[in-house]
């Protein structure tokens, strides 16, 4: 069952601090799925956050656990993790996100829990203790989620300006106006459906490491998704307003139109991803679809300093987080 030197308190502390995470990640990435529709003004703030949280949580009976399967068996060898490796990538990640959400830098979440596990799996056995096929996948994916979100935003821009060019512009709004609930509700749905997930595959992998569940598992317990679910939904429903302000506000003027063509076209990214088992970032993706419809009425309406930033961010998060977990690992073993 669970080894003697692990105490069930410590295996209990550790699905807290996931879950914290998890409500973390729901809070800091809720300026994704909301960030368009309120600066837009189809929802009030705290309508779009009940909005979001709900279609976070309805997720859990659309996507299978692709997701949660790659964390949670996919990106270190099997025996390598234990309690202090899922330590120090809880923290690594929750620090990351606590950081960038406080100076309102849309960072992913994702990543930071990936860099977490990286840099506590190299600190306890070192890179050749990683799966590289699996680590290199999501590194990928930092450049493929916002190029596909910028390409699918632009192309939906494009087909709707050509689809709607001989109706007015009050016309368009109106309807844009409904039809963004729907592009909202789908990428809601599809940040619930990858991000959830990655909760589930650390714990699950907690759980593997002290006995508690099978490595040949299919699945992990219930309770851990019901949980995890749960977590990032009441996470979305606070809020990150700080992100909000620069994904709705500051990276360009947004109208419903515009709103409704950058959500589906990152929707459809994670939909995608998520069926791949592809742990991508919900902040790339959205980031990359808002600039590709800014970009797509003039290269001018972007503001591509802010935009800099941002890619700054991304870049910094797995090494920033991998080094904050390294440390953390080593403070670990000194506590239990």
């Amino acid at each position: 069952m669970v080894s003697a030197q692990v105490g069930l308190w410590v295996v209990i502390l550790l699905v807290v601090l996931a879950l914290i995470f998890d409500f973390m990640n729901g809070f800091h990435d809720a300026a994704n799925s909301i960030a368009t529709v309120v600066s837009t003004g189809v929802l009030k703030p705290g309508q779009a956050v009940l909005f979001a949280a709900i279609f976070n949580f309805v997720a859990i009976f659309v996507f299978h656990l692709t997701v949660a399967a790659t964390i949670g068996k996919g990106l270190a060898q099997p025996g390598v993790v234990d309690v202090h490796v899922v330590f120090g990538a809880l923290v690594g990640a929750i620090s990351w996100n606590f950081i960038t959400w406080y100076y309102g830098i849309p960072s992913s979440s994702s990543h930071a829990l990936i860099g977490g596990i990286v840099g506590a799996v190299i600190s306890k056995a070192g890179a050749s203790a990683l799966v590289f096929a699996s680590v290199m996948k999501t590194v990928v994916f930092i450049f493929v989620a916002p190029l596909l979100g910028f390409v699918l935003g632009s192309i939906m821009l494009i087909a709707v300006a050509w689809i709607f060019r001989r109706a007015t512009p009050s016309r368009v709004d109106r309807w844009f106006r409904r039809l963004q609930l729907v592009s909202a509700g789908a990428y809601s749905l599809g940040h619930g459906g990858n991000d959830a997930q990655k909760t589930i595959g650390i714990v699950w992998m907690l759980l593997i490491a002290t006995g508690y569940s099978a490595v040949g598992d299919k699945a992990p317990p219930s309770w851990v998704v019901l949980s995890c679910y749960s977590a990032i939904a009441l996470g979305t429903l606070f809020g990150g307003w700080r992100i909000v302000k620069t994904m709705g506000q500051r990276l360009t003027k947004l109208k419903p139109v515009h709103g409704f063509c950058a959500e589906t076209g990152g929707a459809m990214t994670l939909f995608m991803a998520a069926i791949l088992g592809i742990p991508v970032s919900t902040t790339h993706t959205i980031t990359g679809a808002i600039v590709g419809v800014g970009a797509t009425q003039r290269a001018s309406a972007v503001r591509w300093g802010v935009a800099g930033n941002i890619v700054w961010a991304w870049i910094l998060t797995i090494p920033a987080s991998a080094f904050v977990a390294a440390i953390a690992y080593w403070v670990s073993l000194q506590i239990f």
